[in-house]
């Protein structure tokens, strides 16, 4: 077996005894280039590989050059391991070698959606001509590049012809939801999948330096082949952010022009069609919140892209500018690797002590800037189909334009950064969470009382039709007090010193865009347990007037005031439950406790 130590001297071991390790010490065979022809290639460009021909072919790429390393990283909801496949030059596969001799790591994911199967083909020739020692001219020494060739397995054994309606190959394809039909790109917080919590581990150990997720895109037409959705600068924020801005995004996207794959920001038009099919007016970022996989990333200053191909455009087109954009991502690590990383650092740092924290945000539209835009004029013709107008992107019309893009997202609710939270050990769920994550917590050794602060939740709305598994909670408003609490022997103390200070502010805190509270973690606390019997309470409430002047004297003003109130005695009960010590302290208290 190849000797690998991935996995050594980490924490994570243990969670991967049972790692698979393809091929071994023995001698290699000698490449033979021709049986490395992928399946699109070998299809006239029209196939795209099934999940066993994928595994198949890295699988022989690993037997023949020992400059590749495939391993299996643990369980998916398939049942099937979640594999990656790593390239590095000098053959040097332990993460804390790659890391101690300063060279960059690219981390590629595919098939999230396996019905946008253009990034298993191109990564499949790009690892094949890294492998061959084809790099045209790209120095490699200082780069590793790793592949996860089909992250949703269930999808992708799920082939099908038909339920991607909407685009222009391949032949046959996955689908979109997983073994249990989530959709794993909205689950990169919540890891409801065991893809999920495997992916976790597998980015926290690699702690990639750029992350690629690729995907073909519904939307408008436009004469893009290729949009790109990446990391929101004000989210990064520090250093990093204005080196995405001024030195990476500026050297990605003249690198696709000059490589006849010009692009464009992702196109952000949901809902607009109607009125403004093509953004004369402009369009806006994606927010891509932590759920989605660059959301997810850049918790952890990793600068994230989503490559959206065009739908419409055939697919051996869409092919090859993912390819190329793979290649422009490695062109610049290749150059600028070490500069990055050194952001990278300076912008994990800067997070330990940074006081304030943004938990929402909102599109700022008094700051844009503009791009020139490449599109097709929109028309209303006739339908066929229903003899209503319909929408018609005439391509004998091409334009071209500049239009305002809105990329500057600013704060819309933020919180100060606690000293530290406090949770209780009875939440495994949110713990098991923070270590897969990484996240550096304490135990306390003794009961242990500490002065926090204790949200109340006063109200929130919560979502009518389900969402990925769950219905969210909104438009949460909380209240604060400051309490002396005595904590147990096991309970949590989850410092905010760390670089992962942006994860634990945007999981634990309850009005947060993604929340844990949003994701229903916390459902059980919004649940009264104990209530009364209204003939027993009656005594009880008596007892409680006579012996609480203050509360008698809040209950008639209330009386007085409220005439609807005076009439229920229903309400009348239920006022003087919740002002007695008889109301549980557990309703509506969320659980997790800040120390400021």
């Amino acid at each position: 077996m190849k000797n690998s130590t991935f996995y050594s001297n980490t924490i994570f071991g243990v969670f991967f005894i049972g790692i698979l390790l393809f091929c071994s010490c023995e001698t290699k065979e000698s490449p033979d280039v021709e049986s490395f022809k992928t399946v699109f290639e070998t299809s006239e460009k029209k196939e795209t590989a099934t999940y066993q021909e994928g595994i198949d072919f890295y699988t022989k790429l690993d037997k023949a050059y020992s400059n590749i390393q495939m391993l299996g990283m643990g369980d998916t909801d398939s049942g099937k391991s979640l594999h990656l496949v790593m390239y590095s030059q000098e053959e040097i596969f332990q993460i804390t070698d790659i890391k101690k001799s300063g060279k960059s790591i690219l981390l590629i994911n595919n098939a999230i959606h396996p019905g946008e199967a253009d990034g298993v083909e191109a990564s499949m020739m790009l690892m094949r001509d890294l492998a061959a020692g084809k790099h045209n001219g790209v120095d490699m020494k200082d780069v590793v590049v790793a592949v996860i060739p089909f992250y949703n397995i269930g999808g992708a054994l799920n082939r099908n012809k038909h339920t991607r309606a909407n685009q222009n190959g391949p032949v046959e394809y996955g689908f979109r939801g997983n073994a249990r039909n989530y959709d794993l790109n909205r689950d990169f917080i919540k890891c409801d999948t065991k893809n999920a919590k495997s992916f976790s581990r597998l980015f926290q150990h690699l702690d990639p330096d750029l992350f690629i997720d690729t995907h073909t895109s519904n939307g408008a037409d436009y004469q893009y082949i290729l949009s790109l959705l990446y990391s929101q600068k004000d989210k990064l924020g520090g250093p990093l952010s204005q080196y995405q801005e001024e030195k990476l995004l500026p050297f990605l996207f003249q690198y696709m022009k000059d490589n006849s794959s010009e692009m464009t920001p992702y196109v952000n038009m949901w809902g607009q069609h109607v009125h403004n099919p093509t953004p004369n007016e402009g369009f806006e970022q994606f927010a891509d919140y932590p759920r989605y996989s660059t959301g997810y990333a850049a918790l952890f200053h990793t600068i994230g892209f989503m490559t959206e191909t065009h739908m419409l455009k055939p697919y051996d087109q869409r092919v090859e500018a993912t390819h190329a954009f793979l290649k422009s991502t490695i062109q610049f690590l290749s150059e600028n690797g070490k500069e990055l990383i050194e952001h990278r650092k300076k912008s994990k740092e800067a997070v330990k002590s940074q006081n304030q924290f943004a938990i929402t945000w909102e599109t700022d539209t008094t700051d844009h800037k503009d791009i020139t835009f490449k599109g097709y004029e929109a028309e209303f013709i006739d339908s066929k189909v229903t003899g209503k107008k319909r929408l018609y992107y005439n391509r004998d019309k091409p334009f071209s334009k500049q239009v305002p893009y809105y990329h500057t997202f600013k704060t819309k609710q933020s919180v100060e950064r606690p000293t530290a939270y406090i949770i209780p050990q009875g939440w495994h769920n949110i713990i098991e969470l923070l270590e897969i994550n990484q996240v550096e917590t304490t135990r306390l050794e003794t009961d242990k009382e500490f002065e926090v602060t204790a949200y109340h939740i006063q109200s929130y709305e919560t979502s009518r039709s389900p969402y990925e598994g769950h219905y969210f909670h909104f438009n949460t408003e909380i209240s604060k007090q400051e309490k002396n609490i005595t904590f147990r022997a096991g309970d949590y103390y989850v410092p905010l010193n760390q670089t992962r200070n942006r994860y634990i502010i945007e999981t634990l805190e309850p009005q947060a865009e993604d929340s844990f509270f949003k994701w229903n973690f916390f459902d059980t606390v919004l649940q009264q347990k104990e209530h009364y019997s209204s003939y027993v309470f009656e005594d009880v409430a008596e007892e409680l007037l006579s012996n609480n002047p203050e509360l008698k004297s809040t209950f008639e003003k209330k009386k007085e005031q409220e005439p609807a109130f005076a009439e229920n005695a229903r309400a009348q009960l239920n006022f003087l439950y919740k002002n007695s010590p008889h109301y549980e302290p557990a309703f509506m208290q969320y659980p997790i406790f800040r120390v400021e």
